[in-house]
């Protein structure tokens, strides 16, 4: 039970006895730094129920408290604020349950665990990874390990999209422009060397629209009748006829993608376990359309395509399948959703998708519902802003747009720079510092992201976020460091620790009570799923030590009980950070 609830309790009984009233919530904050006290009880709301003085009411119950409850010592009113100071026997408590708690914050999953599937990534095989996909991993991944976290048997996944035109024009200039170039004999990542090809398309395409539009065609039709745009259409009706030639060229060029995708995902430091492809799940949805052209769900137009009318939930019509009766994206997503249901009987399943997509999540989870699909109702859109660089919004087909590995590059790279500049790490070998030059600038690139809520729009600054100062990764990483030399120097291993007569100092207290608050931080970041929580949560923290480190001695305390404490408060401290940022999937150096 809470702190919170065991107060609450008190004062429930309390306003029962002497009021006769029923009060089930109360409002509770921390104490602000100007008033003496460490938990604050809002007694305003109470005067709904009992007119009188909030101050009288308040001294009320402050009495009580400090006469039935063993944690709270004393008390002050200021208005209608309540402010409790906590007796020192609830620290130590708080102590010694921390360090008997190998997981403190995290839940064990358990077999009868909510299970959680998390989507993320689904990447085109047309193109290398970009920024949209940097911030869209990030997240996906960082909120499966909050799931894990918080107790949930978590399974993470992603739909490739390896079919239709797009693929098709990247073969097809390969096979035009390629001259048999592979990833071996170019010395060019396989994702890069396909993309290139994607671009030598576009190029090649606007080329034939301008002759056809100069020949006295309008644009409309030039795009539609350019010679290698009407081949990509070709070769995409023989991929889909199983032409032996063309499924063995897709297969070739989507593995060098995947062979290139394997390795950025290794350098973000994002996995899966299991992957969807959309070659095999854009034919599921049909059947699930046809039963729902039978009990009405559906309805078919003229041309034969099929639709539904959801004008009645405030949206307007859409299609599901196409006159000639092939499929639409809603198509597959319907049939791949309830696939997914199948294979793993999930409690929950978050799709991790930019915002430009909430309209087609509002369907598609209308759609399933109005399917009969009672599951529905726990399918989450975790929809995202867009990420600009200080140089404007991103472009995609230009061959200009932001690769996800220059950009692991740029981060490395602008970490070194700012550290030697700095001199953070003379005295490290070659491959110490490389190894820090790594941690630092994908550190300093994940926490950059994950700090700010999903929903809004980020201005990514590399340089701006490997600032050793301020609310950035490389900060936190650097105070950790700290904490292990601390800890080193003291070089004590502490296996009792009785603190029953020891008197904490209000900055103790402070750091304790930010401790006590992670489990509860990580439960709700996994109800909001929102890593930005856990971050914020964690540089108020690293904030709050170092407020501790320069205010009080720790290895130069008076008291031999004081040394030992605060480097095992210290010892605590690191823990939850590099907690914090296991969830954030950022590494933690120990020396820096």
């Amino acid at each position: 039970m809470t702190l919170e609830a065991k107060l609450s309790k008190h004062i429930s009984n309390y306003l029962k006895e002497t009021h006769q009233v029923d009060v089930e919530s109360f409002e509770f904050q921390l104490t602000r730094k100007e008033f003496e006290g460490d938990l604050t009880l809002v007694v305003f709301p109470l005067l709904k129920y009992i007119k009188t003085n909030p101050v009288q009411l308040g001294e009320q119950i402050g009495e009580y408290l400090t006469k039935s409850s063993d944690v709270i010592s004393k008390f002050n009113v200021v208005k209608g604020f309540l402010n409790l100071s906590l007796a020192e026997s609830y620290f130590s408590d708080l102590i010694k349950n921390m360090r008997e708690d190998q997981n403190f914050g995290f839940k064990e999953a358990s077999p009868e665990s909510d299970k959680v599937m998390v989507e993320y990534s689904s990447p085109n095989t047309n193109k290398p990874l970009h920024l949209g996909h940097v911030r869209n991993n990030l997240l996906g991944f960082s909120v499966a390990e909050i799931q894990k976290a918080a107790g949930k048997q978590v399974y993470k996944t992603q739909i490739i999209n390896d079919r239709g035109i797009h693929i098709c024009k990247s073969m097809v200039a390969w096979q035009k422009f390629g001259d048999g170039e592979t990833p071996k004999t170019s010395g060019v990542k396989g994702d890069h060397l396909v993309g290139k090809y994607y671009v030598e398309f576009d190029k090649a395409y606007k080329v034939e629209i301008e002759e056809l539009v100069q020949k006295g065609k309008i644009v409309e039709e030039a795009k539609k009748e350019a010679p290698i745009f009407v081949e990509a259409q070709n070769m995409l009706k023989k991929w889909e006829a199983g032409d032996t030639e063309v499924v063995e060229l897709w297969k070739t060029m989507n593995q060098w993608v995947y062979d290139g995708f394997e390795i950025t995902y290794a350098n973000l430091g994002v996995d899966f376990d299991k992957n969807y492809y959309e070659s095999e799940t854009y034919l599921l949805g049909k059947d699930h359309i046809n039963t729902g052209l039978e009990s009405g769900v559906f309805f078919k137009k003229e041309d034969g395509s099929v639709w539904i009318d959801l004008s009645e939930e405030g949206l307007d019509e859409k299609i599901v399948l196409r006159s000639d009766g092939t499929a639409v994206y809603m198509t597959q997503d319907i049939g791949t959703a309830i696939q997914r249901i199948s294979d793993y009987e999930i409690d929950e399943m978050i799709f991790t998708v930019g915002n430009e997509q909430d309209y087609h999540f509002k369907v598609l989870f209308l759609i399933l519902k109005k399917l009969g699909f009672e599951w529905a109702d726990h399918l989450f859109h975790l929809s995202y802003g867009m990420v600009d660089l200080p140089s404007g919004k991103m472009k995609s087909r230009e061959g200009n747009v932001v690769d996800a590995d220059d950009l692991i590059e740029e981060m490395i790279s602008t970490a070194k720079s700012i550290s030697q500049e700095l001199g953070k790490l003379e005295g490290y070998d070659e491959e110490e510092r490389n190894e820090l030059y790594r941690m630092i600038g994908l550190g300093a690139l994940k926490y950059y992201i994950l700090k700010v809520d999903p929903k809004k729009r980020i201005l990514f600054d590399p340089k701006e976020s490997v600032d050793f100062q301020g609310n950035t990764g490389p900060f936190i990483q650097y105070t950790y460091a700290r904490i292990q030399s601390i800890l080193r120097k003291a070089d004590q291993e502490v296996t009792t620790l009785d603190l029953s007569k020891y008197q904490f100092d209000v900055k103790e207290k402070a750091l304790i009570k930010m401790l006590n608050q992670f489990p509860e931080i990580i439960q709700q970041a996994a109800e909001q799923y929102s890593p930005a929580l856990v971050a914020n949560y964690v540089y108020d923290l690293v904030k709050e030590f170092n407020s501790f480190y320069q205010n009080i001695s720790i290895l130069g305390a008076d008291e031999p009980q004081q040394i030992e404490f605060r480097v095992e408060l210290a010892r605590l401290v690191g823990e939850v950070i590099q907690k914090s940022f296991k969830v954030l999937g950022i590494d933690v150096p120990q020396r820096m």
